[in-house]
């Protein structure tokens, strides 16, 4: 039996974050490993996925010279450097992650899946380890909907997807979310057909519907099938193609493709754990239950990242180690004081932080908007970017922002420049008078301020 002052199970981003505080200590660092060192980000999430979608994008713009003004003949997409070139990102990633934890002298670095064999102890591949501190940062899994049929066919989820080596000729994507979403269009991008069935009335459910019916607009011109309100009957799969039976209305439509992503929500690896045996709890969607400072009901057990339920991003996951080392080193970071803040990277991509429209009107908030649509701001022109608008709301009491949505070129950047204001209490009026620089996007929200107005409750849907 091996004793640690701190044991870390799971190496995604919390844990690069956690490593950073704790190995200048000098205490012993262990670190178990199940799969990739890295974890979903690095090695299936943002780091392979937002390479393709640059990758789309210079294909897309590409076969727009015209409008800019020169002629791009001949061009032809190369999956297989695509691929190489996304490939050579996330295995550099990983791999540079894992020489720095093999590397350090007061780090181990385990490969295996761990279990709980008491509450401070963790067995991997017949080796018991205990240690002062553990910090839990397992993360999810794709989830697979009770649909007939899926479970006798090959299917794909977000990792696998990824080791196609050629694209779909019609890759049907089930689930209207932002992982659908992002794939949807990237690869329609590199010549896919490609179609998303959505359970629900509206595409991408936790934002505002003018939100969400800008995006669908946006992936319909580019060619992209949407079916809403469309429940997935059956599935089945002959001579390598997949039939796909959805009911609309009462109405039956049969889709035929060679590829399907399941992209219907994630969840917890909290399960595979044996936290019973610890005095962990979990809630009914089986997330591990924490405090303001993402620690368990078992005193020096934390839980971070995804596993938590508290954020589901790399970056919250990040906040969530920076939470747990100012619990441990002095600091006043807790989750209770955190904004939501996240992005959809489409193409143009969409940045959120703080409440949606809908959210704010149910919190019984006096709220403010102002919207200005990207086709009314010149750099966005001058780009030829003019898809989208940006939505600010405002508590009309407190003069502060309770929440942005920018749908538009640079949207996932300038949010960051919301949550900071958000984060610092600065008041709208106080934000009004800042100069920002020409020509840029970001230099109009403060303009957009004038146009602001009461919502009345009514006018949403």
């Amino acid at each position: 039996m091996k004793h640690f002052a701190h044991l870390i199970i799971g190496t995604g981003q919390a844990t690069g974050t956690l490593l950073g505080k704790l190995i200048p200590t000098g205490e012993a660092i262990g670190l178990i490993e199940a799969d990739r060192v890295g974890g979903s980000c690095v090695n299936y999430g943002c780091t392979p996925t937002k390479t393709l979608v640059a990758s789309a994008k210079a294909f897309h713009q590409a076969k727009r010279g015209d409008f800019y003004g020169f002629q791009a003949e001949g061009l032809k997409l190369d999956y297989g450097k695509v691929r190489e070139r996304m490939n050579s990102i996330r295995n550099g990633s990983s791999n540079g992650l894992t020489n720095w934890m093999n590397n350090t002298p007061n780090v181990d670095l385990i490969m295996g899946k761990a279990i709980f064999t008491g509450k401070k102890q963790v067995e991997v591949n017949g080796e018991v380890y205990t240690a002062d501190n553990i910090y839990i940062n397992v993360g999810t899994r794709p989830s697979a909907p009770a649909i007939p049929g899926l479970s006798d066919i090959n299917w794909l989820d977000s990792a696998r997807l990824l080791d196609l080596e050629s694209v779909p000729e019609h890759l049907i994507i089930i689930g209207g979310g932002y992982i659908g979403v992002e794939f949807a269009q990237v690869y329609k991008r590199f010549g896919a057909q490609v179609s998303i069935i959505q359970r629900g009335a509206q595409l991408m459910p936790r934002e505002d519907e003018d939100v969400a019916e800008a995006v669908k607009e946006m992936l319909e011109e580019e060619g992209i099938d949407i079916y809403c309100s469309a429940n997935t009957s059956q599935i089945s799969q002959k001579d390598g193609l997949k039939e796909v039976t959805i009911d609309i209305n009462g109405e039956a439509k049969v889709l035929i493709g060679d590829q399907i992503l399941v992209a219907a929500g994630r969840i917890p690896n909290s399960d595979t754990l044996d936290l019973e045996k610890t005095g962990i709890s979990t809630n009914a969607r089986g997330y591990i239950e924490v405090n303001e400072y993402c620690e368990t009901k078992v005193e020096g057990v934390y839980a971070l990242g995804d596993v938590n339920g508290h954020g589901g991003f790399t970056h919250t996951a990040v906040n969530d180690a920076e939470i747990v080392l100012d619990k441990l080193f002095g600091g006043d970071r807790t989750l209770d004081t955190r904004n939501t803040i996240y992005g959809l990277f489409t193409d143009p991509p969409l940045g959120r932080v703080g409440m949606t429209e809908k959210e704010a009107l149910k919190r019984g908030r006096k709220v403010l908007k102002a919207t200005r649509p990207m086709s009314k701001i010149s750099r966005a022109k001058e780009m030829g970017e003019t898809k989208g608008f940006a939505k600010l709301l405002v508590d009309a009491e407190t003069d502060l922002i309770l929440g942005a949505s920018i749908l538009g070129v640079g949207g996932d950047e300038i949010i960051n420049m919301f949550a900071t204001i958000m984060h610092s209490y600065i008041p709208c009026r106080h934000y009004r008078k800042v100069v920002l620089v020409h020509p840029t996007v970001s230099e109009l929200m403060p303009w957009i301020l004038d146009g602001i107005q009461e919502v009345k409750e009514k006018n949403l849907s």
